[in-house]
């Protein structure tokens, strides 16, 4: 079960309504929304009643004001948790209507679409396993479109006003969205160790060459001499 508080003013302030499940109509809780805390479950919020308007993607975290969310004003109307997904994600994307033209399937996060696809529209989709956020433009910005498992024949399926798409990612749980963090945390450390060995070693290596020179300087001719003197 999931855990959401909706705050009335900026930094959990003012009236305050606490939800565990989804819900079409939230205008009789309050009449604006600030700022959130999420305590549990990965979140869909509406600007309008019955799942319509700005759609707005939160997972496990605190929210002091709607920016924070990337939310175009202070009003939340409706609201629905996303179920939780084990298992493998894929989707497949289409760059006209009715999986017509040009596929691709994905499995992994997608920063850019362009970059992958050649295009900056995606007319239909096919949602195979795990659920899905498409974003109007690249690195998760802009409009927002959760896709749950099924087909999706045109882009206002999706509720979306144009087929323009410019990053799309899973919707991933929140312990594995923690998971994926430390490890990406680990693989920077480890990346950082292996940085200041190999740095430690360089000392170790200029007093090699220079013993090594030291043993060689009875041969080396005398106008060389002061210089190494110098340095030892």
């Amino acid at each position: 079960m999931g855990k959401i508080i909706f705050y009335e003013d900026r930094n959990f302030q003012g009236r305050s309504y606490e939800c565990h499940s989804e819900c079409s109509d939230l205008s009789s809780y309050f009449r604006h929304c600030n700022s959130i805390r999420v305590e549990s479950g990965n979140w869909i919020l509406y600007e309008h009643p019955n799942y319509r308007g700005h759609q707005y993607f939160l997972n496990r975290g605190e929210y002091p004001d709607f920016q924070q969310w990337m939310g175009y004003n202070d009003s939340i109307k409706s609201c629905r948790i996303s179920p939780q997904h084990q298992g493998s994600f894929r989707i497949r994307i289409y760059e006209k209507e009715d999986f017509r033209g040009q596929m691709m399937e994905f499995h992994e996060d997608c920063p850019h679409v362009y970059e992958r696809f050649r295009s900056h529209d995606i007319h239909s989709c096919q949602v195979l396993d795990g659920y899905w956020m498409f974003y109007e433009e690249p690195n998760y910005r802009g409009r927002q479109y959760y896709l749950r498992t099924g087909e999706y024949r045109r882009y206002s399926d999706w509720g979306a006003a144009s087929p323009r798409i410019g990053s799309f990612r899973r919707v991933l749980d929140s312990h594995i969205n923690f998971l994926h963090l430390l490890k990406a945390a680990e693989g920077r450390r480890a990346g950082n160790v292996a940085a200041q060995s190999a740095h430690a070693q360089y000392p170790l290596v200029w007093w090699a060459q220079l013993s090594l020179a030291l043993h060689f300087l009875p041969l080396i001719p005398g106008a060389f001499r002061p210089f190494l003197a110098h340095r030892q």
